[in-house]
């Protein structure tokens, strides 16, 4: 057998090395700017050095920092500072909790509507870690939030590099938002509209972006069923698109667009949906479909210019209202317009309500189960000034023997401490969604 001269070896070895390294990137040649960008940001958003993007964490001050830096980068006049806009919230037992927002502007270029403005925004935050142990060892969990919701703050970003080398379209002005402690009550939305934006009275609608990675699964929007918002989006389906959303009477998820609601700002949300993933570890860049979110990206391109020059939209309530839900008593505030907001076992947040007392007392039943029954139920409730559930009304059913469940646990709430509107304790309604979940069984 001869042998081969060692030249020849070395030159196989540097064509197979080559043929592996074209063949490992050829994918990514593929990409578009867009997709290319959007994989970046989410992979550091979704990093595991940022731990889950916690409000009031380190990993989301890094965040913000990044997104600040982006924004900045494609030559949009960020207004939040460097780091983001930093504010405080107020906990219990007299801890503030710190977070941040990134604000930034496009102006337009009409006289007489560059004064008024669209808001488009997305969450910044996610659950950060959590410690456990298992037969005495500590281990560490971190959701990383790909799709909730990094995905959504890289089609922002994406979509305001569009919208500002595109500027000499856009009538009003825009205003992009990265909002901090969204998932504790939207206290970053909340804090822009009434602490942080002098402009707000100028307001005309508001666009919000969350959880927009998995198109697979559906394109939606959200409107609160708004007329003029109903009809925008008719008239901009009815033009060639590459994707077009549905339009949904559920609300999918709550997110920050219910505080511009409360503030009587017509708003719309667009969202790929609930997905298997939601709020868990397993929530990482992998998941992600980057072609369906270039195709989101164009829509709400074309949308956004169809609302950032089109008639102002009136704030009209639609079907998930106080009206169409029999009305409400006059002296109840919204939760997210208290001064100090209700709490439960210390904590302002519903979710932690959600988590510590009706998922741990909910009783699936048995008939629902075997049967596969599975979704939200939307209940509204009122905590008094003496901090007691009352009122407890389910206004969005989902099968009468969860909806029962739902109002038996909740009616069977512990106190809370009342909210406080001007120093004096008040009324206060809250409207949650109950998720009743199947788990897959696995194949033995």
């Amino acid at each position: 057998m001869k042998r081969i001269p060692t030249c020849l070896l070395l030159l196989l070895c540097c064509m197979l090395t080559v043929r592996g390294q074209f063949r490992s990137s050829y994918a990514s040649l593929t990409d578009s700017e867009a997709v290319t960008a959007m994989k970046e940001q989410v992979g550091f958003l979704a990093s595991a050095a940022l731990e889950g993007r916690r409000a009031g964490s380190e990993g989301e001050h890094e965040a913000a920092a990044y997104l600040s830096e982006v924004l900045a980068s494609y030559g949009i006049d960020v207004l939040s500072g460097a780091d983001g806009e930093l504010f405080g919230m107020k906990q219990a037992e007299g801890d503030t909790l710190t977070s941040r927002n990134v604000i930034a502007y496009i102006p337009g270029y009409d006289p007489a509507l560059r004064s008024r403005y669209i808001v488009i925004g997305a969450r910044l935050d996610n659950l950060g870690r959590s410690e456990y142990s298992v037969d005495g060892e500590r281990r560490e969990k971190i959701f990383y939030g790909a799709n909730g919701n990094a995905s959504g703050l890289a089609i922002l970003t994406q979509l305001a590099r569009m919208l500002s080398t595109n500027s000499v379209l856009l009538k009003r002005s825009v205003i992009i938002a990265a909002f901090g402690s969204s998932l504790n009550s939207g206290a970053g939305a909340w804090y822009f509209l009434n602490r942080s934006f002098a402009g707000a009275d100028r307001i005309d609608a508001m666009v919000n972006l969350d959880m927009l990675g998995t198109g697979s699964n559906g394109f939606y929007a959200y409107t609160a069923s708004n007329p003029d918002l109903n009809r925008l989006l008719e008239s901009v389906n009815g033009t060639l698109q590459p994707v077009k959303p549905e339009t949904v009477a559920q609300e999918p998820v709550s997110s920050d667009h219910r505080i511009f609601y409360d503030r009587e700002i017509p708003a719309v949300m667009f969202t790929t949906g609930m997905y298997p993933e939601y709020n868990s570890e397993r929530d990482t860049p992998s998941i992600l479909e980057y072609d369906g979110m270039e195709r989101e990206l164009e829509y709400l391109y074309n949308f956004s210019l169809a609302l950032v020059n089109g008639r102002t939209p009136e704030f009209r309530k639609g079907g998930d209202t106080e009206e169409k839900r029999g009305g409400l008593d006059p002296d109840v505030v919204s939760f997210y317009d208290c001064d100090v907001r209700p709490r439960f076992f210390r904590s302002d947040n519903p979710a932690d309500f959600l988590n510590k007392w009706v998922y741990t007392y909910l009783r699936y039943p048995e008939s629902a189960v075997e049967e596969g029954v599975q979704g939200r139920v939307l209940v509204d409730f009122v905590i008094n000034e003496k901090g007691k559930v009352q009122d407890v009304k389910v206004s969005r059913s989902l099968d009468p023997r969860l909806d029962a469940e739902v109002v038996r646990v909740i009616s069977a709430s512990p106190d809370w401490k009342p909210g406080i509107l001007r120093g004096k304790k008040v009324k206060t309604a809250l409207s949650l969604y109950v998720e009743f979940r199947l788990e897959k069984r696995k194949n033995r």
